[in-house]
C-alpha cells in the first residue's frame, strides 16, 4: 500500500479551454467558458490554461474574464516566444490571483527548418530571451519545447537548462504529434531529468497528443519516470485525435496508487458532471465505451458479469461510479416534484446555480414535466445548459409557424423580438420546414451564416423524449455552436439555430474583426 505522506503530488494542468477548444467545432462562448472554468476550479485542477490571448481580441477578452473570475488555481495564457504575445498575455492575466505565462517554441529539426526557419542556436537564443522578458512581469513562467520528443535530446536539455536559468519555473516536454511509445517516452523523460542543468529548480511537465491512441499511456509512463506535471483536457478533446484525457490520467493514478506512488489533488466526484458539461457546450459527444465517463463504463449486460457484480462489485469494477460523480440513488422527478427535490437533484448532478437561474429552470422543468411522465437527469442537464451557458439574447423567439406536406412547399413564419424591444417577422420557403425556418431567421437578422453542422437526437429514450438539436454556423471564417431542446423537434431546431445566431451577434459586437 502507498504511504500517503510520501506519495508525490502530480500537478494537473488543464488545457480544455485552450488546446481543447482549438479542435474543429469545439468553440465556446464566453459564458460557456466561464462555466467550464468554474467547474475546473471546483474540480481542483492546479493550472487552468484559459486561452491564447494574442490569437484574437476575443480570446484576450475571454482569458481576462476568466483570470479575474478564478481564485483557487493558477490561470495560464499561452504565447509564442514573441514579445507582442507575452504583452498580450500580461494584459489578459493582470487580474489573476495566480497567473502563469506559458511560452512555446519548437525544437525539432522538421519544425526548425520548415516552420521557424531558424537554427538550433537561434531557437535557444529566442527561448531564453522570451522567458527573460516574461519573467519581468510574472514570477511563474512555463516554457514548452514544441515537438520535444522528435527533437535532439541534448538540444532539449540545453534549452531547458538555459530557460530555467533565465527564470522558467516549469519546462514542458510535449509529444506534440503523438508519435512516442510509452517505454520510449518514459526513457526520454528520464534522460531529460538527469541531463538538464538546473532541473531541480523547475517542475518537468508533459503534454501528450493522441494520434496513435497513446496519450494517456505516455502521460502515465512519464509520471512513472519522474514528470511532475501532466497537461490534459476533459474528455480528451483537442486537435486531430485529441489530447490526453484528464479523467483517465487522474483515475489511473488513483486506482493504481500502489504502482505510481503518486496522486493528484483532484476531487474525482466532480469528474462526471464536468464531462457532461464539456460535451454539452462543445457539442462533441462522449463515445459510449469511453473509459471513466462513457455511458457503458459502469454498465454490465453479460449474465456472468451481472452475477459477479451483484455478488461483489469489485469482481468487475475497479472503481465505483460514485467515485467519479455518477450518482446511484436517483430520485424520480415528475410534475408533482417540489422545489426542494429539484434543487437536491441539481446538487447531485454537480450543478451550482444562482437562485434566479434555479427559479427559471425550475419553472421550465414544471412545464416539461406536464409533457413527460418522468424528467430524467439528462433532461435537467439540457435545461440547465440551454439557460445558463448561452450568449445574451440579442434575438428572442416570440412565435413560429411551419406548413409542410407531400403536396405543399415548406414554408415558415418566424417572429423574433430584439433586445431593444422591437419585433420583426419574416416568412420564407425552404426545402423542408427547418430550412424554411432558418431562412426566415436570416431575413430578420440581415445575415446569411453557413450551416456547417446540424444534429438532431433524443435527450432520452421513449416516445415523450425531448429532442435535442445541435447546430454549428459560420461567417467570415468564424464559427459558433447552438443548442436547443424541446419535445417538438422543429422548435428545438429553431431554438438551437437562434442560440448560435445570438452567440455570433454577441461575439461580433464584443470583438469585431478587421
Amino acid at each position: 500500500m502507498v504511504n500517503h505522506e510520501s506519495a508525490r503530488i502530480i500537478q494537473v494542468f488543464d488545457t480544455t479551454l485552450r488546446d481543447g477548444e482549438q479542435s474543429p467545432g469545439c468553440s465556446m462562448t464566453l459564458p460557456e467558458k466561464r462555466e467550464v472554468a468554474q467547474r475546473l476550479e471546483r474540480l481542483r485542477v492546479d493550472v487552468l490554461e484559459a486561452g491564447f490571448p494574442a490569437s484574437s481580441p476575443g480570446d484576450l477578452a475571454s482569458v481576462k474574464a476568466i483570470a479575474t473570475l478564478i481564485k483557487d488555481c493558477t490561470v495560464a495564457g499561452l504565447c509564442r516566444a514573441l514579445e507582442k504575445d507575452i504583452d498580450a498575455a500580461r494584459e489578459a492575466l493582470a487580474g489573476a490571483v495566480s497567473p502563469r505565462i506559458h511560452i512555446f517554441l519548437a525544437t525539432s529539426p522538421i519544425h526548425m527548418e520548415y516552420k521557424l526557419k531558424m537554427s538550433p542556436e537561434q531557437v535557444l537564443e529566442r527561448a531564453v530571451a522570451a522567458v527573460r522578458y516574461a519573467k519581468q512581469f510574472c514570477t511563474d513562467v512555463e516554457f514548452s519545447a514544441e515537438d520535444a520528443f522528435r527533437s535532439d535530446r541534448d538540444l532539449v536539455c540545453r534549452v531547458f537548462g538555459e530557460v530555467i536559468a533565465a527564470g522558467a519555473t516549469v519546462v514542458n516536454a510535449p509529444d506534440t504529434v503523438g508519435y512516442a511509445m510509452p517505454e520510449e517516452f518514459a526513457g526520454f523523460i528520464r534522460y531529460i531529468k538527469t541531463h538538464t542543468p538546473n532541473m531541480e529548480r523547475a517542475r518537468l511537465s508533459v503534454h501528450c497528443h493522441n494520434d496513435l491512441g497513446l496519450a494517456v499511456a505516455n502521460s502515465l509512463a512519464a509520471i512513472g519516470a519522474g514528470a511532475d506535471q501532466v497537461e490534459c483536457t476533459v474528455n480528451g478533446i483537442g486537435e486531430r485525435a485529441g489530447n490526453a484525457s484528464l479523467e483517465e490520467i487522474v483515475m489511473g493514478l488513483r486506482v493504481r496508487k500502489d504502482h505510481f506512488q503518486a496522486e493528484t489533488r483532484i476531487d474525482t466526484t466532480k469528474i462526471y458532471p464536468l464531462s457532461r458539461l464539456v460535451s454539452q457546450v462543445t457539442g462533441v459527444k462522449v463515445q459510449p465505451h469511453k473509459a471513466i465517463v462513457g455511458d457503458n463504463a459502469f454498465a454490465h449486460e453479460a449474465g456472468v458479469h451481472q452475477h459477479g457484480v451483484l455478488a461483489n462489485r469489485a469482481t468487475y469494477e475497479i472503481m465505483t461510479p460514485e467515485s467519479v460523480g455518477i450518482p446511484q440513488n436517483r430520485m424520480v422527478l415528475g410534475k408533482h416534484s417540489g422545489r426542494h427535490a429539484f434543487e437536491e437533484r441539481l446538487r447531485d448532478l454537480g450543478l451550482s446555480l444562482h437562485d434566479a437561474l434555479v427559479e427559471q429552470i425550475f419553472n421550465q422543468f414544471k412545464v416539461l414535466a406536464d409533457k413527460k411522465k418522468v424528467v430524467s437527469d439528462r433532461d435537467i442537464e439540457a435545461l440547465v445548459m440551454e439557460a445558463s451557458a448561452s450568449a445574451p439574447e440579442t434575438w428572442k423567439l416570440d412565435r413560429w409557424v411551419v406548413n409542410c406536406g407531400s403536396t405543399l412547399s415548406s414554408t415558415s413564419t418566424i417572429r423574433l423580438q430584439h433586445q431593444g424591444g422591437e419585433v420583426a417577422e419574416q416568412a420564407a420557403v425552404g426545402t423542408g420546414p427547418i430550412d424554411a425556418a432558418f431562412k426566415a431567421i436570416n431575413r430578420i437578422i440581415g445575415k446569411e451564416p453557413s450551416l456547417n453542422a446540424y444534429e438532431l437526437g433524443a435527450v432520452t429514450s421513449g416516445e415523450d423524449a425531448q429532442g435535442q438539436t445541435l447546430v454549428k454556423i459560420g461567417l467570415n471564417s468564424r464559427h459558433w455552436n447552438g443548442r436547443g431542446v424541446s419535445t417538438d423537434v422543429v422548435e428545438s431546431s429553431i431554438k438551437a439555430y437562434l442560440a448560435a445566431i445570438n452567440a455570433m451577434e454577441w461575439e461580433l459586437a464584443a470583438s469585431p474583426q478587421p
